[in-house]
C-alpha cells in the first residue's frame, strides 16, 4: 500500500494569505506534484491543522482543492482546527461514539488508526478518557499491525520549541501503545517538519507542511519561529513486513544521469 502523507494546510479563505503566502495556491501546487509523482497512492492522509482558523470558506476552499487527488483522503483534526465546522463540509469522515473524528480502517497487512487530538483552543493536543477507551479498543481488536496517524506528536522531539505543545496525554497513550504491542509505525503533524526516529521502541516520522515550516532549533523554547522552507510530504510504502517514508520535495528540480568518466577509488 502507498499512502502519502500531507500535514499543516493551514488553509485560508480563498484569496487570502498566510505570512506572505497564498496556502490554497500552495496546496494546489503541492497536489499538482503529487498527482504528477505519486498519483497511484491508494490513500491520502491528512493529519490536521487542515484550516489556519476553521473557518467555513477556508473548508469550503480546502474541499475544493482536495476533489483534484485520484485517491481516497483521509482527514485528521489539529489545533486550528474547528470540529463542527470541519464536519459540516467532510461529513463522511466520521466519528466515534462520543463525537470524536477518529476512526480505523484496515486493508491487506495494516490498520490504519486515526486520532482526534485537537483541545479547543489550546496549542496542546488533548485525548481524553473517552477517546483513549476508543483506541485501547482499536488496537486491542486488531489482528493487523497499526498505523497510527495523529496531528499531535505522542514522542518527544528533540525538538523543544514544539515539544511543550504535543500530546498532553501522551504517557497515558504512549503506556497503551507499549503494552498492546501492536503499533508498528506513528506518524504526526504539527512540527511543520520532515523528522524520523524511534521512541520507546516505536518507530515515528513528521512531515513538512503544505505551506509554511517552523525553524528547527535544538534548544530554542518558547514558540518555534516561522520558516519560508519549501513545502514537502510524505511518501509512505506500508508493505507486508516493510515499511518505508520517503520526504518529498513538492517542487521539481532538474534531473540528470552522470555519464562522466568511471569513478576510481584510491588504493
Amino acid at each position: 500500500m502507498k499512502i502519502l502523507h500531507f500535514s499543516d494546510l493551514h488553509v485560508v479563505p480563498a484569496g487570502q494569505r498566510l505570512f506572505g503566502l497564498d496556502p490554497v495556491l500552495q496546496l494546489r501546487n503541492l497536489i499538482e506534484h503529487a498527482c504528477a509523482h505519486h498519483g497511484d497512492a491508494d490513500l491520502c492522509v491528512v493529519t490536521g491543522d487542515l484550516t489556519h482558523q476553521g473557518e467555513a470558506l477556508a473548508y469550503a476552499a480546502l474541499k475544493e482543492e482536495l476533489a483534484a487527488l485520484p485517491m481516497p483522503t483521509q482527514l485528521l483534526v489539529g489545533n486550528h482546527d474547528h470540529r463542527e465546522r470541519f464536519l459540516h463540509y467532510f461529513p463522511e469522515q466520521g466519528t466515534d461514539p462520543h463525537g470524536f473524528i477518529q476512526s480505523y480502517r484496515d486493508t491487506a497487512d495494516y490498520r490504519l488508526v486515526f486520532m482526534d487530538t485537537l483541545s479547543p483552543g489550546s496549542p496542546e493536543g488533548e485525548y481524553c478518557a473517552w477517546r483513549l477507551q476508543w483506541l485501547e479498543q482499536v488496537l486491542q481488536s486488531s489482528m493487523l499491525p497499526v498505523l497510527l496517524f495523529s496531528h499531535h506528536p505522542v514522542m518527544d522531539m528533540q525538538f523543544p520549541s514544539m515539544d511543550w505543545i504535543k500530546l498532553r496525554e501522551h504517557a497515558a497513550v504512549m503506556q497503551l501503545i507499549t503494552s498492546t504491542q501492536k503499533v508498528a509505525y506513528m506518524f504526526a503533524g504539527h512540527v511543520h517538519r520532515p523528522a524520523a526516529g524511534v521512541w520507546q521502541g516505536v518507530p515515528f516520522a513528521t512531515v513538512a507542511g503544505t505551506s509554511h515550516q517552523h525553524h528547527f532549533h535544538s534548544t530554542q523554547t518558547g514558540a518555534a519561529e516561522t520558516s519560508l522552507e519549501p513545502a514537502g510530504y510524505g511518501v509512505i510504502h506500508a508493505l507486508t513486513h516493510t515499511i518505508s517514508v520517503h520526504f518529498q520535495l513538492a517542487q521539481s528540480y532538474p534531473r540528470f544521469i552522470y555519464e562522466g568518466p568511471p569513478l576510481r577509488l584510491r588504493d
